[in-house]
């Protein structure tokens, strides 16, 4: 969350908003991960 903060702050989005966004943004984040989880794309790969 800290790196996502910081990402908001480099671009100008104030602390706020990044706070209204952070839970969205999460939840897109872990289903894309899940996603590859299952796909198997994650394995042989440092991650």
């Amino acid at each position: 969350m800290t790196a996502a903060l910081a990402l908001g702050r480099a671009l100008g989005v104030p602390p706020l908003v990044m706070a209204e966004l952070l839970p969205i943004i999460e939840a897109v984040m872990v289903a894309k991960l899940n996603e590859q989880v299952a796909s198997g794309s994650l394995e042989r790969r440092d991650v």
